[in-house]
């Protein structure tokens, strides 16, 4: 057929090119981009993905923080964590403390620790932790 031509291979948006990357970013929300920078940098730092994590078993986790609770006034005082990295969420208790310097809203954190579900909630209770800088690549 005269005037057709067939694309190059090269114009094709691949998952790896730029226009891919572009592309797939176009057609995502920003909480969408988000859980995917998470993922990416939990990859990164070789930590398991939340949602992998099995019960009764230590495990390596990273993401950010996205909110602090203070239980109602007990005999322990406790602080609850809520650790989101793209994939799920899980909670990090910390008995014996109210607080925990750097430990706020949107800090990004890595933690160790044997995991157990409460009401099915992925949940580490006083955690090893590392504080992780604003974005790990």
């Amino acid at each position: 057929m005269a005037g057709t031509t067939s694309p190059h291979p090269s114009d094709q948006r691949r998952p790896g090119s730029l226009l891919g990357r572009i592309a797939a970013r176009l057609g995502r929300s920003e909480q969408e981009e988000h859980a995917a920078e998470l993922t990416q940098e939990a990859d990164a730092l070789g930590t398991t993905r939340i949602s992998d994590v099995d019960d009764r078993r230590m495990a390596e986790v990273s993401g950010v923080i996205r909110s602090l609770t203070l239980p109602p006034a007990t005999k322990v005082p406790t602080l609850v964590a809520d650790l989101y990295d793209g994939t799920g969420s899980m909670s990090l208790v910390w008995l014996g403390r109210r607080e925990i310097r750097g430990i706020v809203p949107g800090v990004r954190m890595r933690v160790q620790g044997r995991v157990t579900y409460r009401k099915g909630v992925p949940t580490m209770f006083n955690p090893r932790y590392d504080l992780l800088p604003r974005h790990v690549r």
